[in-house]
């Protein structure tokens, strides 16, 4: 499993010209699954990044989880995460999870962040552009 994350004001995602998940302040989550994650790594991951100290407290020193700052969490499937450009100049997808496997890995950490925080979880669409 990999996540890249990242601090924002506000973010939104749009499927087909349509708005389907939005937060204000708080983080954004692009995850991506391989074959071999599961329930352990999804609990990991979820308790790693709810608990997360990244925003500034009063002292402008990073010692403040999203909760803390009433924070909300964008979730957003990213298959490229696993790309691999050891070889040739085409990227390789095969460290990916299938997207059958990756879809359920992705419902299963969406319902892990939420059942860890009082916080907005929002998503985009798996599998959309």
């Amino acid at each position: 499993m990999r996540v890249v994350l990242q601090r924002v004001s506000r973010a939104s995602v749009r499927v087909g010209g349509r708005t389907v998940g939005s937060i204000g302040r708080g983080l954004v989550l692009l995850v991506g699954f391989n074959g071999s994650d599961g329930e352990d790594e999804i609990d990991w991951m979820a308790r790693k990044i709810v608990g997360l100290r990244v925003f500034n407290d009063h002292d402008h020193k990073m010692n403040l989880s999203v909760e803390e700052v009433g924070g909300d969490l964008l979730v957003v499937s990213q298959f490229t995460l696993y790309g691999d450009l050891s070889k040739g100049r085409r990227p390789s997808f095969v460290g990916a999870a299938p997207p059958d496997v990756a879809a359920a890995l992705y419902e299963d950490f969406v319902a892990a962040l939420e059942a860890r925080t009082t916080r907005a979880v929002e998503t985009g669409k798996f599998g959309a552009m």
